[in-house]
């Protein structure tokens, strides 16, 4: 069963959430974050595949700070916009956000929580295990990392790269690893930017079913 809900930010601001149930009891909440490209169909559909495996899985729209009911292509002018978007976001204002779809969710099941996200998503998934306290992280293709990577995660982290990926620097991860020598990394050799999605040309099919059982079995393993 899926829903949009209302969620309030600590500093007021109001944005919508996608959220999926799961048929019985949630086992966690899970937090969806976005790519540019806004709470489209592919990241609903991420969420619902979420539900699927027993998570309360949430979806907030950040974009809504700027521009609401943002759905964008993955091609020509949609994803100009979504790159002029982003521009306009405040990452700390995007933290809020994710902070009180955790909020929500833990609320709502009473259980641990995590985050998982995609391109910027999985940047704020990296820093929500840093600045938030979700009990778990996961980021595919964080861009930008590599520019945080001295920030201290207090949360199981777990990050996937694509080897073909031109948009993150392979010295990006680097300076993860060599910071957090803990935080799982996984690469996907023949995988570029946004492999997991399979509305996008980049899609691998092969290397998102191997990075979606890892997931899983991680959010299970540190959330349940």
């Amino acid at each position: 069963m899926s829903e949009t809900v209302k969620l309030k930010s600590a500093d007021g601001h109001e944005l919508d959430a996608y959220v999926a149930r799961p048929d019985e009891e949630p086992i966690a909440g899970l937090i969806v974050i976005q790519e540019i490209f806004g709470v489209n169909r592919h990241i609903r559909s991420v969420t619902d595949s979420y539900a699927r495996d027993g998570f309360l899985a949430l979806a907030p729209a950040l974009f809504d700070r700027v521009e609401r009911g943002v759905e964008l292509s993955y091609e020509g002018p949609d994803a100009q916009k979504g790159v002029a978007l982003l521009q306009k976001l405040d990452t700390s204002k995007s933290l809020e956000d994710v902070d009180a779809a955790l909020q929500y969710v833990r609320q709502q099941t009473g259980k641990q929580s995590g985050v998982i996200g995609y391109c910027y998503g999985g940047l704020l998934a990296w820093l929500s295990a840093t600045r938030l306290h979700p009990n778990a992280a996961v980021g595919y293709y964080a861009g930008r990392i590599g520019n945080f990577a001295e920030e201290n995660p207090t949360a199981p982290v777990q990050l996937h790269f694509g080897r073909l990926d031109t948009h993150i620097p392979a010295e990006q991860v680097d300076n993860v690893l060599a910071a957090h020598p803990e935080v799982e990394i996984n690469w996907y050799e023949n995988a570029g930017h946004g492999f997991n999605c399979d509305m996008r040309a980049s899609y691998n099919a092969e290397a998102s079913a191997l990075a979606r059982s890892r997931a899983l079995a991680f959010l299970k393993k540190h959330l349940t």
